[in-house]
Order: structure tokens, then sequence, then C-alpha cells
């Protein structure tokens, strides 16, 4: 059991940072392309870099535990943001399978809200560069 609780965290972190980490980068390489759609969306196309930039450094800085409850938070946010503009506002206008893949879609993010929440409040866990390691905030 012990060797489960050491791992468990770390294996989080990198289930759940990886698909910011991937996802900030094919944004570079797509960079005209996820611009476009992000206007189409009715989001300014200037902010991708900024959304590049949340994604891939503060899924790094999940992934190794560093900063991470401070990445954790922003992540949540991004997430929930991100799902209800380019998911949840489009679903409204869907029927059927569509309306349903865009529910589900919408869904998946919110549910990395929420364990992005967990490591806010519970930490990094073993094996990260924060030292406080996984510890329940002080009231």
């Amino acid at each position: 059991m012990t060797q489960l609780l050491t791992y468990a965290a770390p294996l989080g972190r990198v289930l759940l940072s990886i698909m910011f980490i991937t996802s900030g980068l094919q944004k570079i390489t797509g960079y005209a392309g996820t611009q476009g759609y992000m206007e189409m969306m009715g989001v300014p196309g200037f902010l991708l870099p900024i959304v590049i930039i949340v994604e891939v450094v503060g899924g790094i800085a999940l992934l190794i535990g560093w900063q991470a409850r401070l990445s954790a938070f922003l992540l949540a946010g991004f997430s929930l943001v991100s799902g209800f503009l380019f998911h949840y506002l489009p679903s409204l206008g869907m029927e059927g399978m569509e309306a349903q893949g865009q529910m589900i879609s919408f869904m998946k993010n919110v549910t990395i809200a929420g364990g992005m929440l967990m490591v806010t409040a519970f930490g990094p866990g073993a094996l990260s560069f924060e030292k406080r390691g996984s510890t329940v905030p002080a009231e």
C-alpha cells in the first residue's frame, strides 16, 4: 500500500499533464489553423500565445511537481473556460450524436478540472520538486 501511495500522485501528474503539454506543442506547429479556429469560435486569436504558455509551461510544472498547486489551479480554470467556450456553447445549437459528442468533451474538461483541484488541495505528492509533498493545506 505504501508504494501505491508513493507512486499514485506522480503517475497522476503525468497523466494529467501530458494532454496539456502535447496540446500546447500541437498549437505551435498548427498555429495558423488554431488561431483561425479560435477566432471562428469568438475567441480573439491574439490570445493563442497565452494559451500555449499556459498549456506547455503549466503542464511541465505539473509534470515535475514544481509550483504544482498553482499550475493545477490555473489548468483547472483553463479547462473549465475552454470546455465552456469550445464544447458546451457549440452543443446548444446541435442535436443528436453531434450534441452528445460535444457534451462528452465538455464533461471531460470538467473532470480534468476536478483532478486539477485535487492536486491544488493535496499537493503534488511524492517525487516532486516541491518539498511539501502531499499535504492538506492548513486552515
